[in-house]
């Protein structure tokens, strides 16, 4: 594997385009969903190369994430279906040691999840220190599909008198808060949308529908939600205006090449991981005494 440190370095700079650390002003319009930064669309192979590459580097740095005991770090996903984000998880992570990470999936909510408060039911599976945790979906459902649908708001059993127009503003708040305090107490956030294009996505609808061992994949609510296309563009876009912030950064990742989004997430990954100053634990010098004996305990043997 090529140097550490400059893999550290080239994953920054490939990352930063995609980087909003400020959401004021922000527009969706500011990335193409096409966009391939400067690698050549034709180009499979040096992207398969670049890819593993940067998975080995991260199976380095997550190691070293685990031993130190002492950061923990969250992956949130978000998109439109059909941008990756499952093949992005599973091909960035490929190289990541089970034992340090754990997924977490959030599809809608459960009775039981619905007579708690919106960030319950994430709060329930932060990472452990030295771990990395993957939420495909999250929090942020409730001020993109809750806010597309309304309607969803009332099974939520939130007192009416607590609902209105700034509702929305309020969850805005109550999430730069709890990330704020997730910061401060180690753990690191990272947040990725997948921005597809509507043409592309219909294309890989399309496919699935093509393919009889990709039905499964296929549900005719995602036609449905396409209906709303403009109102989760411009959800998507107020949620990233109103939640990036430096500790916690939104990338908002081209999704129509998944070749390149996967090459973006992982920079990202090991971007941040290297900015931790994370290192092997250092043996006390009383116990190398130890390691020398038993080294020549094991020599001894016949």
């Amino acid at each position: 594997m090529a140097d550490l440190k400059e893999l550290i370095r080239k994953s920054k700079k490939l990352a930063e385009p995609y980087c909003i650390e400020k959401g004021k002003g922000f527009r969706l319009k500011e990335i193409d969903p096409a966009d391939t930064g400067n690698m050549e669309k034709d180009d499979k192979e040096k992207a398969k190369e670049a890819l593993e590459t940067g998975v080995e580097a991260l199976s380095e740095l997550q190691e070293m994430l685990y031993e130190q005991d002492s950061w923990s770090v969250l992956l949130i996903f978000q998109a439109m279906d059909a941008a990756g984000k499952d093949s992005a998880i599973e091909h960035v992570m490929s190289g990541v040691n089970p034992q340090g990470c754990q997924v977490a999936s959030f599809k809608a909510p459960s009775s039981e999840e619905l007579d708690h408060d919106f960030l319950w039911r994430c709060q329930r599976h932060l990472p452990e220190r030295g771990r990395i945790g993957i939420f495909n979906r999250s929090y942020y459902e409730e001020v993109l599909i809750v806010r597309v649908h309304p309607e969803l708001l009332a099974k939520q059993k939130v007192p009416k008198k607590l609902l209105g127009d700034n509702v929305w503003k309020r969850r805005y708040r109550y999430i730069r808060a709890f990330e704020r305090y997730l910061s401060s107490n180690g753990i690191v956030i990272l947040k990725f949308f997948l921005y597809v294009s509507r043409k592309e996505q219909k294309q890989r609808f399309l496919a699935r529908l093509e393919d009889p061992e990709k039905h499964w994949k296929f549900s005719a609510a995602d036609v449905k939600e396409r209906s709303f296309w403009k109102d989760y563009m411009k959800a998507y876009e107020r949620m990233i205006q109103n939640t990036a912030t430096k500790n916690a950064p939104w990338y908002v990742v081209p999704a129509d090449n998944k070749w390149y989004t996967r090459i973006v997430v992982a920079s990202a990954i090991i971007k941040t991981l290297g900015a931790l100053d994370l290192h092997y634990p250092k043996i006390p010098e009383e116990n190398l005494k130890d390691l020398a004996a038993a080294k020549k305990a094991l020599l001894a043997e016949k």
